[in-house]
């Protein structure tokens, strides 16, 4: 029987396979399925926690990531269109467990989120799956708890650095500091068409090109005021 732990990196995949590995050591294997376009802290992330557990974490991809997907279907994932959960993460995965057989999955579902999913890997022949955290009753605060007492600390942004679920806080990040990546977007957007971003989400222009004009002539978004006005505040009380 072999033992998959899935990691994406975030605090419940984190808190979970570091505390497995404490309370039922045996030989993990440890995977995660990026798509090529997360940011350096992802992977600074994932080799961090390579070297606490003590084993390799295995990177199962589409062979043309997340880019690549986007020029050969010519079509964004957005939300009218989301194929980029399916095709780069479960249908991989999927595909991984399948060679794998018989073994458990275990993935980092919490005791108080009953009603999320967590991917409907136990009907293929041979795959089991397990959610400890379920099992122990850890909810948001044991996870977070378990994490500050090891000393962890969560980068705030592991998934895709193009997303159509972003803050606008975040697309002006993107455009503020790494504006290769933002032109990147904003081509992928005029060659195909579409936008990653709904133009029925708020008022900000939806076409990463309109919403870059709106960056370059100073407006930011309230987001990114309100985090200065927090980092200002703490600044007085030091």
């Amino acid at each position: 029987m072999k033992h998959i732990v899935a990691l994406s990196g975030g605090k419940d995949s984190t808190a979970l396979a570091l505390r497995l590995a404490e309370v039922e050591p045996r030989s993990y294997t440890y995977v995660c399925t990026p798509t090529g376009d997360e940011p350096e802290a992802f992977f600074a992330h994932m080799r961090y926690l390579s070297t606490l557990l003590g084993a390799p974490i295995l990177p199962i991809m589409h062979p043309l990531g997340l880019n690549g997907l986007i020029a050969k279907q010519n079509a964004l994932p957005n939300y009218g269109q989301r194929w980029c959960t399916r095709i780069l993460k479960i249908e991989p995965y999927r595909a991984f467990l399948a060679t794998q057989t018989p073994a458990v999955s275990y993935v980092g579902l919490r005791a108080d989120e009953e009603g999320r999913a967590g991917g409907a890997y136990d009907d293929i022949p041979g795959i089991e799956m397990c959610f400890k955290l379920r099992e122990w009753g850890w909810t948001i605060d044991d996870v977070w708890g378990y994490l500050d007492s090891r000393g962890i600390r969560i980068p705030a942004r592991l998934d895709c650095q193009r997303c159509f679920f972003q803050t606008l806080y975040e697309w002006w990040t993107l455009w503020r500091f790494q504006p290769e990546v933002y032109a990147e977007a904003e081509g992928q957007e005029a060659v195909t068409g579409h936008t990653f971003r709904s133009p029925r989400r708020d008022s900000w222009p939806a076409p990463l090109a309109e919403l870059r004009r709106k960056f370059e002539q100073g407006h930011v978004p309230r987001q990114r005021i309100a985090a200065l006005q927090q980092l200002q505040c703490r600044m007085c009380t030091l």
